[in-house]
């Protein structure tokens, strides 16, 4: 027995180094991800299936009570038994992917002991389909909680296949005493044996998503860390001397190579390997960067050809290009660059991509300062002095808060945030945008106003689709979403909600947002939206701007009218009926 021990742990030991070796990929990293994918559980199949097969391989044979040998086997006598691991791939695949990849594996792999062969061969086809099944359903347990069985469940879970599999052995053997037998020799070893590799494989696991996750955090915390120093950059918008500071944080934060930046004909910045020949005030030498200023897509690559630089001692190996926009218009690259090509993953390119959204709304930033520098439009200024820095400080809070809870999440609410400020920016350079545009604003702003405060309010909509192409002046909407979620809601935690309309009337439309809550009060409810109204959650200076702008762009008509009482506040306004004109 303490042989057999010491040989079925020899082959645990080779299944766990395959697995650290698997599990140190960035293609299995990805894997876990996102194993409760279609795609991805094919996948695990093959992986775990191979597992499987390579435990019949290497398994022990046994006969007669005795050891015979440990040698690769691919037939057994009829008296013939094999002790191997196979029962921990089957256990692990069902932990990691469920029942679906559990059984697949386990059918897969008692096939092929059938094929094997040895006494009584069919009953572990039997015991893998069940062994499977009971994995995955505590896989399915465990993927429900986006995680994994803790070490010590994972050990439990995998003596218990164990012990099925022997269960079926004496259950399903035709010769009852040999089976026993084979029972007495295999079961403590092997139990002991199943319980041990399973744990320590799914500890592989877990320590590694877990590292990959706190890397992750790490890496989110630099982003923010990176938007907040090259502000100041990015807002005086691509020059020799903005980009090369940029380009310098943007190095030092990311661990890259090289960082270079440029607008749609010279490079402006090259910090970092090959500056030597990736100089300023050059002219864009490599064909990359020309084809993603050409087509507007993200493009990587592998190799030190496909960069497309002509020096030929260039030591760059692999690229990302991404492209930068002011006004939906590509006014240069942001170019991140390493010499070791296994540098560039998937963990990057996302970055990456997040990184040139919030560049392009800090240069739309800029170059929206100096619009208004220039056209002194004081309404503008006014209505925008409104968006209150509070909602900044508390969004990143919120994000800060979630990235250690949920990475992505967090990436997902820190791209709202760029969008919520694009659309900011937009909604300074014009008069009038169209519904459709408002929503986008809205619905960024109400996504980390409900991460702050989840399940506080339900919002609906009621807008004809035809109505999307409907001009409106900016933010009307969102103001009036922010004013009832800040004022009708006081000190209530359930069944607020909101609702925005849009109703078509003869040459206009009336648009409204209503909600259920507490109503204005009756000293407040005849000034709110004509003067400043002092109270604990503002001054209502937000709606008395907006009731100017929409007075001073559409006319008297469209003055805000408010009804309120204890079952809710509506405030609505009629605008004259404009569509989407040509080139806007």
């Amino acid at each position: 027995m303490l042989n057999l021990f010491v040989l079925l742990l020899e082959r645990v030991g080779l299944i766990i180094l395959v697995a650290y070796i698997l599990m140190n990929t960035s293609y299995f990293k990805n894997m876990m991800g996102e194993r409760e994918k279609w795609y991805v559980k094919w996948r695990l199949i093959i992986v775990f299936s191979s597992f499987a097969l390579l435990s019949n391989f290497t398994g022990v044979a046994i006969h007669n009570g005795e050891i015979v040998s440990s040698m690769i086997y691919l037939h057994l006598g009829p008296e013939v038994s094999l002790a191997n691991t196979r029962v921990l791939t089957i256990g692990v695949s069902g932990l990691i992917g469920g029942p679906f990849v559990g059984v697949f594996v386990g059918v897969l792999s008692g096939i092929f002991r059938v094929y094997i062969g040895g006494a009584d061969a069919y009953t572990y086809l039997i015991s893998s389909i069940v062994i499977g099944l009971v994995a995955g359903y505590f896989g399915t347990y465990a993927m429900k909680s986006k995680g994994y069985l803790s070490v010590t469940q994972s050990a439990i879970v995998g003596a218990s296949t164990e012990v099925i599999q022997m269960i079926c052995i004496l259950i399903f053997s035709s010769q009852k005493a040999d089976a026993w037998e084979l029972v007495q020799l295999i079961a403590l070893p092997m139990i002991i044996i199943n319980g041990l590799g399973t744990a320590i494989f799914m500890s592989i696991i877990i320590s590694t998503v877990k590292q990959e996750e706190q890397m992750r955090a790490i890496q989110t915390h630099d982003v923010l860390k990176l938007v907040n120093q090259t502000l100041p950059y990015f807002k005086e918008g691509l020059t020799e001397s903005s980009a090369h500071q940029a380009a310098k944080i943007i190095k030092d934060l990311m661990k890259v190579s090289a960082v270079a930046i440029t607008n749609k004909t010279h490079i402006l910045a090259h910090v970092g390997v090959a500056s030597d020949h990736h100089t300023p005030d050059k002219t864009i030498i490599t064909d990359l960067s020309k084809e993603v200023i050409e087509t507007g897509d993200q493009k990587e690559v592998y190799t030190s050809k496909d960069i497309g630089c002509q020096h030929p001692n260039c030591p760059l190996e692999a690229a990302i290009v991404i492209p930068l926009y002011v006004h939906d218009d590509i006014v240069g690259t942001l170019k991140l660059y390493f010499t070791d090509y296994h540098d560039l993953t998937f963990v990057e390119k996302r970055l990456a991509e997040g990184l040139a959204k919030i560049f392009s709304s800090q240069l739309e930033l800029g170059a929206v300062e100096m619009q208004r520098q220039l056209l002194q439009d004081a309404e503008i200024k006014s209505l925008q002095a409104q968006v209150n820095p509070h909602f900044f400080f508390n969004a990143m809070n919120t994000i800060s808060a979630l990235i250690r809870i949920d990475h992505e999440k967090a990436r997902q609410l820190l791209l709202q945030l760029s969008h919520f400020f694009r659309s900011n920016l937009q909604g300074a350079r014009n008069n009038m945008i169209t519904i459709e545009k408002e929503l986008e604003q809205v619905r960024a702003y109400i996504a980390l106003e409900q991460a702050r405060y989840p399940d506080h309010f339900v919002i609906e909509y009621d807008i004809p689709d035809q109505n999307h192409s409907s001009l409106v002046p900016p933010f009307v909407i969102q103001i009036l979403v922010e004013n009832a979620i800040k004022h009708a809601f006081t000190n209530r935690k359930d069944d607020n909600r909101i609702w925005v309309s849009v109703l078509n009337q003869n040459k206009s439309i009336k648009l409204s947002v209503k909600d259920n809550g507490q109503g204005i009060p009756d000293d407040k409810k005849d000034i709110i939206g004509k003067a400043i109204v002092e109270s604990q959650s503002g001054t209502g200076s937000a709606l008395e701007n907006l009731n100017k702008r929409l007075m001073g762009l559409c006319g008297h008509s469209a003055e805000l009218q408010i009804e309120t009482s204890n079952k809710g506040t509506e405030v609505s306004t009629e605008i004259p009926h404009k569509y989407r004109e040509e080139g806007m």
